[in-house]
This record gives structure tokens, C-alpha cells and sequence, in this order.
């Protein structure tokens, strides 16, 4: 499956409470309209997963998928975050760390993620005026 959006698509669980509240985080301050996203769960999302070797059915990352290039974890995480321009590009000073480091700790959270913040009983939508960026 293809999409004419030729920008980084930002692949989050909807079903996820942080990962929803991160997603209209992402949505408000990317002024630029430099990311799109898709949930895990769309057909979209589905078969980007698919295509990186990856279960959509059992999610364990946050993907952030440019083209054929794919980045997960932490390093998904910081590339979105330098993304958004001033201030939250400053988030990028914590590649010092090494993703040996950040993995890990990115992992241990969204293993538990639904048990630390909730799941939805479906999932989210985002406000109208940012439908346009969902794929």
C-alpha cells in the first residue's frame, strides 16, 4: 500500500492513551506540517508494520517511516521531537546517550504502556482541523 505523502509518517497505537496524547502533541506543534500519522490499527498502519518486519498486532514500537527508511524506539522518538523545531529540538541532546541506553528504557515503558496510562475502547480521532494529516 502507497500514499502521495512523500513525508514521515508517524505510525502510534489509537488505542493507546499516551500514545494518543503524544500523537495531538505532535499534531499542535508541528506548525510546519512536517509529519503525518497513521494509527497502528488503519489498514495503512497495518501494512507499514508488515512491510518493516514487524506485528502490527503486537506493537512494541512507535515507527516513524520516511520512504523506505524506518526508525523505532527512542530513535523514532528523538527524530519526531527535532522535527518540531524550537524549543523541542533540543530533545536531539539526548542521542549523547547511546540507543543501547534509551532502547531499553523506551522498550520497558511501552511493554507497559496500557498498564501505566490506560487503554481506549477505541481508538482516537484526531480534532477536525487536523484530520488532513491523518492518513
Amino acid at each position: 500500500m502507497t500514499t502521495p505523502f512523500s513525508g514521515p509518517i508517524i505510525l502510534f497505537d489509537a488505542e493507546c492513551v499516551l500514545c494518543s496524547a503524544n500523537a495531538r502533541f505532535i499534531l499542535e506543534r508541528d506548525r510546519a506540517a512536517v509529519f503525518r500519522l497513521a494509527s497502528m490499527q488503519s489498514e495503512l498502519g497495518q501494512s507499514l508494520y508488515r512491510r518493516h518486519g514487524m506485528d502490527p498486532n503486537d506493537p512494541v514500537s512507535l515507527l516513524v517511516v520516511e520512504g523506505e527508511r524506518m526508525r523505532r524506539d527512542s530513535d523514532a522518538v528523538l527524530f519526531i521531537y527535532e522535527g518540531l523545531g524550537f524549543p523541542w529540538r533540543f530533545a536531539g541532546l539526548l542521542r549523547i546517550v547511546p540507543a543501547a541506553l534509551r532502547d531499553p528504557m523506551y522498550r520497558l515503558v511501552a511493554r507497559n504502556r496500557y498498564r501505566l496510562f490506560g487503554k481506549r475502547d477505541t481508538c482516537w480521532i484526531a480534532p477536525p482541523q487536523f484530520r488532513d494529516r491523518i492518513l
